[in-house]
């Protein structure tokens, strides 16, 4: 499932990059899904759940960019210098925060189950 999950990133992408808009929307679904679906069969471990649903809200982000640039409403202005495109920095963040809560929070707290995962 992880090696499908990066052939759908790949392909989302390449469209993105070749303006294939239905291909690049069509991937979107089954490259997040199967992010969520990873994130979800990993959560009993602290640190591939950080990680995961940091890459799912990352897809996230990157989807929404595409979808802003393939429709053409990534330069229109919502607040000052502000444009739709920047609205993707919100997903963005969210994963840095994940794993930023991850690595100064919840690691140095819990170092022994940490060790023994990565054993």
């Amino acid at each position: 499932m992880e090696n499908m999950h990066i052939v759908f990133w790949l392909l989302k992408d390449i469209s993105w990059c070749m303006i294939w808009k239905p291909l690049g929307v069509a991937m979107i679904f089954p490259t997040l899904i199967i992010s969520i679906v990873i994130a979800w069969r990993t959560r009993q471990f602290m640190s591939e759940l950080c990680h995961n649903v940091a890459i799912s809200v990352w897809i996230s982000a990157n989807s929404y960019w595409m979808i802003s640039e393939f429709f053409h409403f990534d330069e229109h202005h919502i607040w000052g210098g502000i444009t739709y495109k920047h609205l993707a920095l919100i997903p963005f963040i969210t994963g840095l925060l994940i794993l930023m809560y991850f690595y100064l929070w919840w690691q140095p707290r819990n170092k022994e189950e940490t060790e023994i995962i990565e054993a």
